[in-house]
């Protein structure tokens, strides 16, 4: 069983950058797809950004694409998400997961949670 533990999170100015990591243990980290979700207060959670095992294909949510990068180093079991010329609206919880059949963007299908790093913006 996978344990994810989510951090990098804080608080920055619009436009500013994070850069948030996502650490596994209990399993190896290239048997996985590794996605990023977040949720907002009162809102549902949402798709952030997906990439597959090796690394070979990410996708985006079209809220953050061209700001934000997925990459992964197997080696080190770490997930990374970086986030750049964020806006007000990126404020949330993030979370990274893991799933083993398929790239997917829907949270229902992975496994595996960590529990969350909050990123908030100011304006």
């Amino acid at each position: 069983q996978v344990q994810l533990v989510e951090s990098g999170g804080g608080l920055v100015q619009a436009g500013g950058s994070l850069r948030l990591s996502c650490a596994a243990s209990g399993g190896i980290l290239s048997n996985y797809v590794m996605g990023w979700f977040r949720q907002a207060p009162g809102k549902e959670r949402e798709f952030v950004a997906v990439i597959s095992w090796r690394g070979v294909s990410t996708y985006y949510a079209d809220s953050v694409k061209g700001r934000f990068t997925i990459s992964r180093d197997n080696a080190k079991n770490t997930v990374y998400l970086q986030m750049n010329s964020l806006k007000s609206e990126d404020t949330a919880v993030y979370y990274c997961a893991a799933e083993k059949s398929r790239v997917s963007r829907r949270a229902y299908e992975y496994d595996y949670w960590g529990q969350g790093t909050q990123v908030t913006v100011s304006s």
